[in-house]
């Protein structure tokens, strides 16, 4: 038995759920290569231009996985993951996009996770996965979720030590749990705000983790807040949630802009996306009203590596000066103050003029 898992979308996310849970029904996964020019430039050429990139990817890799010769594909439909808490509408009907415009034979694995409806939960939905290779055992589904369970949470917990994302993810699929003992210190911290997969495409953010590490910067991911680390942040801004993916988004943004170790704040959106939009106007006027920094880049398919360099190397330049400028000020302070302490009342008076 045999699954392909396009590398985009929600792989990001929950990839090693799915890990954990096809493995432990003997299920063996196919991913898609990595993003390439190509997987943007094909995946571009089956959908109208005002689909997002992250779509755009997404159809891409499933060109990949069908070039692969793999039969069967993982596309499932995210409707909701809470009541009344949805997905953006192009992720919610994707397998009906994938229907209309990948015209090869495959079968699509199509389930549908929707907590809005009644008497629909995830076991539900792994069900339905599993009819796909034959499997109607539900305790052999239920087991399989515990295994899926313990790999994902293995994953939470090294990302919100600060390891970052792919050793993370290789160590869970591994079945090992390591702790990061980064001790390197860094004279700027960023908090780097985006939907995991915008974020962790090395090709989609143009290995935007390795230009700031060669910057000098530390970077803070909502990966590494908990959950209620992200709902206070949601509540200070007087937000309610409605989207699925906003406590990435809103909340981790609102936190890391009230948290004082952080310099300033970069965000990652694809240019069209209407629920990014949104959010990221809420952001910027929290920040400005906080007096944090804050550069927001927008991509798609033709978006140029110099030019995101250079508002990535502008940006930080402005938190060193800006850091620098802040303590000298503190240093001058400091000084005025020791000297004034160490004048004599006395000579003071005793001066004629005064």
């Amino acid at each position: 038995m045999q699954i392909g898992i396009p590398r985009a979308l929600s792989y990001y996310n929950f990839f090693p759920f799915w890990y954990g849970f096809f493995s432990d029904l003997g299920i063996e996964i196919v991913l898609s290569d990595p993003t390439t020019k190509q997987t943007m430039t094909t995946g571009s050429s089956l959908v109208v231009p005002e689909t997002c990139l992250p779509v755009k990817v997404y159809v891409g890799h499933i060109l990949n996985l069908l070039d692969k010769k793999v039969d069967k594909i993982f596309v499932p439909s995210l409707q909701s993951i809470l009541p009344k808490i949805y997905n953006c509408s192009k992720l919610r009907g994707l397998p009906d996009l994938i229907r209309n415009v990948v015209k090869r034979d495959f079968t699509m694995i199509e389930a549908t996770l929707d907590k809005s409806e009644k008497n629909h939960g995830l076991y539900d939905f792994l069900m339905e996965i599993a009819k796909y290779f034959d499997i109607t055992d539900f305790e052999r589904v239920k087991k399989a979720s515990k295994n899926a369970w313990r790999v994902y949470n293995n994953f939470q917990v090294m990302t919100r030590s600060g390891v970052p994302y792919k050793k993370a993810l290789k160590s869970a699929i591994e079945n090992k749990v390591i702790i990061s003992e980064n001790d390197k210190m860094y004279p700027i911290s960023v908090a780097l705000v985006a939907h995991g997969y915008n974020l962790y495409d090395e090709r989609v953010s143009m290995k935007i983790f390795d230009k700031l590490e060669a910057l000098g910067v530390r970077v803070h991911t909502a990966d590494q807040l908990t959950l209620e680390q992200m709902k206070e942040g949601l509540n200070s801004m007087h937000s309610r949630l409605y989207w699925a993916n906003e406590y990435e988004m809103t909340g981790a943004a609102s936190h890391y802009i009230q948290d004082k170790n952080i310099d300033g704040i970069i965000t990652i959106n694809a240019f069209g996306c209407g629920p990014d939009s949104l959010m990221l106007e809420r952001i910027s006027r929290f920040s400005r009203k906080s007096g944090k920094p804050i550069l927001n880049l927008s991509i798609d398919e033709h978006t140029g590596e110099a030019g995101f360099v250079t508002r990535i190397e502008a940006f930080i330049d402005m938190l060193y000066r800006k850091k620098r400028s802040s303590i000298l000020n503190k240093i001058k302070i400091k000084n005025v103050k020791e000297n004034y302490s160490s004048i004599n009342c006395k000579d003071l008076i005793s001066d004629s003029s005064y």
